[in-house]
C-alpha cells in the first residue's frame, strides 16, 4: 500500500487504546484509496512495521466494517493486509492494519516500461488465484443484482460523482449510466469470489510479483467480469496489446463485449 504520502501532524481525535498503540509512529496522508474517508500511512518507528491506519464517519465507517470482516475472510486465501486494531463506534470507525511491501500494479507498469508484460502477467496469474477460492467457502454477496440495487440508492441519494467518469461517458448524468446498464441485461451469472474493485492502484507489485490486494471492502461472490472489466479498463491507458495480454494470460479467448461494458457502467456508479 503505497502512494503520494504527505506529512501530517494533526490527526483526528482516536479511541485511547489506538492512540497508546501508535506513539512513536511519525504520520503521512495517504491520497489513494480513500473512498471519502481518511487513510494514514505511519512509519518511522524503530524495529515496528509500518502500518496503515483508515478512519471514517457515518457510511464511511459502515464502509470499514465491511472491509475489516472481508480482510480477515480474505487472509486465508490470498495476501492481504493483516487487522491488527479496529475500534467501531455508533458513527465513526478506525482500521488499522499492516502495510503491504511493494508499490502499486499502476506505479510499477508506469515506472517500468521494460518489465510491463512480466506485470500483467503477474495480475492475470494472481486475478485467477483469487477466482478459483471455492464460492461455497464464501459468505459474502457482490453479485450484479446486490450491487444495482445499492447504485440505485447512490444515484438516488446524490451520490455518484458525475465529474470522475471515464472519458467514453464524459458529460453524462447517473441516470444515463443506469439507463445504458439496462439495454446489457439480463446476464448470464458465471460466480466466482471477486475482490470487487481490482484496480492498478489495488493490487501491490515487488520485484515483479504480486504481494498482495488492498481496498478490500467489496470482495464477494460476483460475476468474473466484475475484476476482468475494472482491470482490463485500467490497462487501456497503457495500451491495448497489454489489455489483450492480460485476457489472454486470464484464460478469455473470446471477451464478453455486453458483460464487459456492464460492469464498466456499474463501476461508475461506485
Amino acid at each position: 500500500m503505497t502512494g503520494d504520502p504527505k506529512e501530517v501532524y494533526e490527526v483526528a481525535p482516536m479511541p485511547a487504546g489506538l492512540s497508546e498503540e501508535l506513539t512513536g509512529y511519525a504520520w503521512a496522508r495517504n491520497t489513494i484509496g480513500q473512498a471519502g474517508g481518511t487513510v494514514y500511512r505511519l512509519h518511522g518507528k524503530p524495529g515496528a512495521p509500518d502500518l496503515f491506519l483508515k478512519h471514517g464517519r457515518n457510511t464511511v465507517a459502515n464502509d470499514l466494517v465491511d472491509e475489516m470482516v472481508r480482510l480477515r475472510w480474505l487472509a486465508d486465501h490470498v495476501p492481504v493486509p493483516i487487522v491488527t486494531h479496529f475500534v467501531s463506534t455508533s458513527d465513526e470507525a478506525w482500521l488499522l492494519m499492516t502495510a503491504l511491501p511493494g508499490e502499486t500494479a499502476y506505479q510499477a507498469i508506469e515506472a517500468h516500461p521494460a518489465n510491463r508484460v512480466a506485470i500483467v502477467d503477474a495480475l492475470a496469474e494472481f486475478l485467477r488465484t483469487l477466482h478459483t477460492i471455492p464460492i461455497s467457502s464464501c459468505p459474502f454477496t457482490s453479485n450484479h443484482a446486490h450491487r444495482l440495487g445499492l447504485a440505485r440508492k447512490r444515484i438516488d441519494a446524490g451520490l455518484v460523482d458525475e465529474d470522475d467518469f471515464d472519458d467514453d461517458r464524459d458529460g453524462w448524468t447517473a441516470e444515463q449510466v443506469w439507463q445504458e446498464m439496462q439495454k446489457n441485461l439480463p446476464l448470464a451469472p458465471d460466480p466466482v469470489v471477486t475482490h470487487g474493485d481490482f484496480s492498478l492502484d489495488n493490487l501491490l507489485i515487488l520485484d515483479g510479483r504480486v504481494t498482495g490486494c488492498v481496498d478490500a471492502g467489496r470482495v464477494g461472490i460476483a460475476d468474473r467480469y466484475q475484476d476482468l472489466a475494472i482491470l482490463w479498463n485500467g490497462l487501456g491507458e497503457f495500451g491495448e496489446p497489454l489489455q489483450e495480454r492480460f485476457l489472454t494470460r486470464y484464460g478469455i479467448s473470446e471477451m464478453d463485449r455486453g458483460k464487459l461494458l456492464f460492469h464498466l457502467l456499474l463501476d461508475e456508479l461506485f
